[in-house]
């Protein structure tokens, strides 16, 4: 295994679940912090999983933390404009690939997320939090503001939050990230992965297809007007409709039976 490929540690069949697959950020001294080098192995790991059969994603953090951002000690060695233009389209492509893949992510998230570790947070389709979890874009603290996560972060909870997050840098905590809709579920520290493992498995047992149709039109409605997002969500259901899953779900519905997927 490479130093690359160390930073990211795969874990398929993951909580006992056939189809989920763990994700574990790897550098725990770092508080998970987003290197170049972390940025291109979570690009690659995410898109091989996104070819794969898989039906669930989680992604979480080794040591004490979820991830602390971008690392900044490395993005001071090399101050150029265009050095910093690539490194946060290259975050942002990361995030786009987690919102592009058919499968859903979930954020498994304890200690801390903070800056681009809570636009990570933001872009997963869901998230788990420990109660002792702690969320922040405090890039403003150290002069910086977090622009690229606050595209995220606005895209999850609403615009006065947001921003009062983006412009004070201050810390939330788990319960009212939960209350603002940036995650969808807290547990106690020691539940944290009986928590994820409920959500995932739900959500592998779902037919493969009707999901991965169904995560690619929500994404695409959002963006959208209205009667736009309609005539979209129309075409998702009429094809959803034909799938071999949908309709032996449909007919055991109507028999009064379990669907034989």
């Amino acid at each position: 295994m490479s130093d690359s490929e160390a930073l990211v540690l795969v874990e398929h069949d993951a909580y006992g679940i056939q189809g989920a697959v763990r994700l574990t950020m790897n550098r725990p001294r770092a508080f998970n912090a987003l290197s170049e080098a972390m940025l291109d192995a979570m690009e690659r790991e995410l898109q091989r999983i996104g070819e794969s059969d898989a039906r669930v994603v989680v992604i979480a953090g080794e040591g004490r933390a979820f991830c602390a951002g971008h690392d900044l000690k490395e993005m001071r060695q090399e101050p150029a404009l265009d050095y910093y233009r690539e490194l946060f389209a290259r975050c942002s492509r990361m995030m786009l690939t987690i919102q592009r893949m058919p499968q859903p992510v979930i954020a498994r998230v304890h200690g801390i997320a903070t800056a681009a570790g809570c636009q990570l947070v933001a872009m997963c389709d869901l998230a788990v939090a420990s109660d002792g979890a702690r969320f922040a874009v405090s890039g403003v603290n150290v002069g910086l503001f977090c622009a690229t996560p606050g595209v995220a972060l606005s895209r999850n909870v609403s615009r006065k939050a947001a921003f009062e997050m983006l412009v004070t840098g201050d810390f939330i905590d788990a319960q009212t990230a939960k209350e603002r809709g940036l995650v969808n579920r807290v547990a106690a520290p020691g539940e944290l992965d009986d928590a994820v493992r409920a959500l995932a498995s739900s959500i592998a047992g779902k037919p493969r297809e009707a999901v991965a149709a169904g995560k690619r039109l929500f994404y695409r409605q959002l963006e959208t007007g209205i009667e736009s997002a309609y005539a979209l969500a129309s075409e998702t259901m009429a094809c959803n409709m034909m799938d071999e899953a949908t309709l032996e779900g449909t007919q055991a519905f109507i028999e009064k039976r379990p669907p034989r997927w």
